[in-house]
């Protein structure tokens, strides 16, 4: 087995991936604001990351076209690697936001635009069909996602989707996508210092209509990619302690048991730490562990002030 395969497995759609997967926005040195300061990965460095993550038995990745720095591309980087790999990668993207070629953001795409968003994605991967696309919603304000959401299930039928997915949503446009077509995954913040999605009902409406739920920012919560602070609550410390684990590990953990839906997507361009977050998937709490550190329906107090009233899309990722 596979390290990667410890934590089990979840099927998106038809396709089937290991729970610990790999998230490809911290690959370009991106910021929040989508913006590097830093040098550039090399190119070879970061094949070789990916190509030890599918030899850890990673088969998910997650990225999108705007992904990038001033120098790197996660599509082009993803893309380069998948050449020289021979095994089955699921690629998931996602649409929606949009920047210009400086990186500023700009506003959510037209339903109409989203075709060329798709056909992006598709050139900078090199693929003929996309394996599963997440519309990007832009947040609690979004009332409706029937457009966009009805823009993308169009490309699917077309045959330039494989699945569809949201990111970055609230349960009624989960309910509203579904009347439109299946949805495979949602992808949302979410971890042991931020649980929005608790309070909504989100993780378990997932879980109830068969629809991975897939976190980011699972293990920074509110520090959203930056790395993890230094400062760990004393609970998590303690159970780090007893499993011989870091932090990071603690907390990726606490997520997986969440729910067997419930998937993880932790980046990094540090192959120590890759290795680190996909040993997490064989890391076994016990039910005290978990009642210490927090059950989702029980004690909250590692949530940050102010966390429950935090906007579910006011993260970019």
């Amino acid at each position: 087995m596979s390290a990667a395969a410890a934590a089990g497995s979840w099927k998106l759609g038809d396709l089937e991936v290991n729970r610990i997967g790999y998230g490809a926005l911290r690959l370009t040195g991106n910021g929040m604001m989508g913006n590097s300061d830093g040098a550039p990965i090399d190119r070879d460095v970061a094949v070789g990351l990916l190509h030890s993550a599918f030899d850890l038995g990673v088969n998910h990745v997650d990225t999108a076209a705007f992904y990038f720095s001033p120098l790197r591309s996660a599509n082009e980087l993803i893309n380069r690697a998948l050449a020289s790999w021979s095994g089955d990668v699921v690629v998931v993207t996602k649409v929606g936001p949009g920047r210009d070629p400086a990186g500023e953001w700009l506003d959510m795409v037209r339903p109409d635009q989203l075709r060329g968003q798709v056909e992006e994605n598709l050139r900078q991967l090199g693929r003929d069909c996309l394996d599963v696309v997440n519309l990007r919603v832009g947040g609690p304000r979004t009332a409706s996602i029937a457009e966009h959401f009805g823009a993308l299930a169009q490309l699917r039928e077309a045959g330039l989707v494989r699945h569809l997915g949201l990111s970055a949503v609230l349960p009624e446009h989960v309910t509203e996508a579904q009347t439109i077509a299946p949805v495979v995954c949602v992808q949302n913040s979410y971890g042991l210092d931020w649980r929005r999605a608790d309070a909504s009902g989100l993780v378990d409406l997932c879980g109830e209509q068969g629809i991975g739920f897939v976190p980011f920012f699972a293990v920074s919560g509110l520090r959203r990619e930056a790395a993890a602070g230094q400062e760990h609550h004393a609970r998590v410390l303690s159970v780090a302690r007893a499993h011989n684990a870091t932090p990071a590990q603690v907390r990726l953990a606490w997520t997986l048991h969440r729910g067997p839906h419930v998937l993880a997507i932790p980046g990094t361009r540090n192959l120590a730490h890759l290795t680190e977050n996909i040993a997490a998937g064989s890391l076994r709490l016990t039910e005290d562990e978990w009642a210490l550190l927090g059950k989702p329906d029980g004690d909250t107090a590692l949530d940050h002030a102010g966390c429950i009233s935090a906007p579910e899309g006011s993260v970019t990722a």
